[in-house]
């Protein structure tokens, strides 16, 4: 048992589960880290690394498409999945070859194969057990569907089966248009297919600030997505030539694939977590501020608790429970300043608070919201992308919300999440230099224009 005995064990092996025997390595504690497929997780495997390889991929078809306008004379052919697929898990690979390596270059056990708990200090893997001092819970998230939906991975798709496709499918049905969802439709649409989103609520990306979503759904509109807002689904049949999906207001559309991104859920059955006494509520860990689960030395991490289901978010979390494990001083994650990236053609990025959530929590009277149009930012120009910087801050008080939308904004989010995390005054971004030409002066011309002294605004 002495072999098996460590200061921490961790079940599972994703963003929050690695990061956290990292951490917990570079602390000084042995280390125990159990996954039953490849470390790394979703996030690297089946998640953010391959469909951003993909999307990169989209973009490059549709600059080959464009490149006329840029007075570059280039003929776009096809698609070649295969070399795609390639080059998505070459990058995929080649991160996973470099984690492992971090791993085991920090003195972290691995361990191979489906773990249980079986105790509060006690990780069972097949007949072996592990036992931690601290143990930390980090098994992730699965692909959601809805009741009577069934996947088969062929006709009907969740994001894992639709990564690994052969083709380019000719048309698309994507149900749910939240970020997977319209991620995989942004792709789609890049690699040639018709694409038609349906979503239930109002808008696509419901949970971002109503004005990104406006701005998204009109880019969309110009690409010729298509989407259905308010729609609900209510049954698939298989067809000749791929599938017909029903709607409840008694609409029907057809295509070869139906792409269910309805969400994931959290891995937490069966795995002997209310049996130890954790509690959970709608299959998610309930935690404390510092992701302890109520349960002496037993702490959880990542999508498995009820916080975004983010890689960034697991991550962070992760870090913030092997220094707590360690005795060191943390401070609780502020999640409205984590940064939310989709990353669409266009990407929407934000931090902080939508418009409607600061007027809850403050008053609609007392914010203020000022947008400033890419039309007016030079590389936006040159990158021939439209969109805009949208503000949100207390009256004579902080910023609260930044909201972005356009082709690589994603990058700029990483200044607005210091400028929301700092309690940023307009005047105090406003005074900061941004180089020229580049995004990121968008975000100081949109502060400018906020502190009451805009620049390259018109009226």
């Amino acid at each position: 048992m002495a072999d098996n005995a460590f200061d921490v064990v961790i079940l599972g092996g994703g963003s929050g589960g690695y990061a956290a025997a990292l951490r917990s390595a570079e602390l000084g504690k042995t280390v125990a880290l159990v996954e039953k497929d490849r470390v790394g997780g979703t996030c690297l495997h089946r998640g953010c690394i391959p469909t951003k390889a993909l999307l990169h991929a989209g973009e490059v078809a549709d600059t080959t498409r464009e490149s006329a306008q840029f007075g570059v004379n280039a003929t776009f052919e096809s698609i070649d999945m295969a070399g795609v697929n390639k080059y998505k898990d070459g990058v995929v690979s080649k991160n996973w070859k470099g984690l492992q390596g971090l791993i085991k270059s920090r003195g972290i056990r691995t361990v191979e194969g489906e773990g249980r708990l079986l105790g509060p200090k006690t990780v069972a893997v097949g007949e072996v057990s592990y036992v931690g001092t601290s143990v930390v819970l980090a098994t992730g998230s699965y692909s959601r569907t809805l009741p009577g939906l069934e996947l088969d991975g062929q006709r009907v798709m969740a994001s894992e089966h639709a990564l690994n496709l052969d083709h380019v499918p000719a048309s698309a049905i994507v149900l749910g248009g939240g970020v997977i969802g319209v991620e995989f439709a942004s792709v789609w649409r890049s690699f040639g297919a018709k694409v038609t989103i349906i979503e239930a609520l109002p808008h696509l990306v419901p949970l971002e600030d109503e004005d990104n979503s406006k701005l998204l759904e009109r880019a969309f509109r110009r690409r010729g997505i298509d989407f259905k807002l308010g729609a609900r689904f209510a049954a698939v049949e298989h067809t000749d030539t791929g599938i017909r999906v029903s709607l409840q207001d008694g609409q029907t559309l057809e295509a070869e694939v139906l792409l269910v991104a309805v969400g994931r859920g959290p891995v937490s059955a069966n795995l002997g977590y209310e049996e130890a006494g954790v509690r959970i509520d709608r299959g998610f860990v309930i935690v404390d501020d510092y992701c302890r689960t109520g349960v002496d030395g037993l702490y959880a991490v990542g999508d498995l608790i009820p916080t975004p289901q983010l890689a960034h978010v697991g991550f962070a979390e992760g870090i913030l429970v092997a220094e707590h494990i360690a005795g060191l001083p943390v401070a609780p994650i502020d999640y409205p300043g984590v940064p939310r990236i989709t990353y669409s053609a266009p990407e929407v990025a934000s931090v902080g608070l939508t418009q409607s959530q600061a007027a809850d929590k403050y008053g609609a009277t007392n914010i203020r919201t000022v947008t400033y149009d890419l039309s007016g930012n030079g590389k936006s120009a040159i990158l021939n992308t439209k969109g805009a910087v949208k503000l949100i801050a207390v009256k004579d008080g902080p910023v609260v919300g930044v909201h972005i939308v356009g082709d690589r904004v994603g990058e700029l989010i990483a200044e607005a999440q210091l400028i929301y995390n700092w309690e940023a005054l307009p005047s105090e971004v406003a005074q900061l230099i941004h180089p020229h030409p580049t995004q990121s002066e968008a975000i100081g011309e949109a502060h400018l224009l906020l502190a009451g002294k805009p620049l390259h605004v018109h009226d």
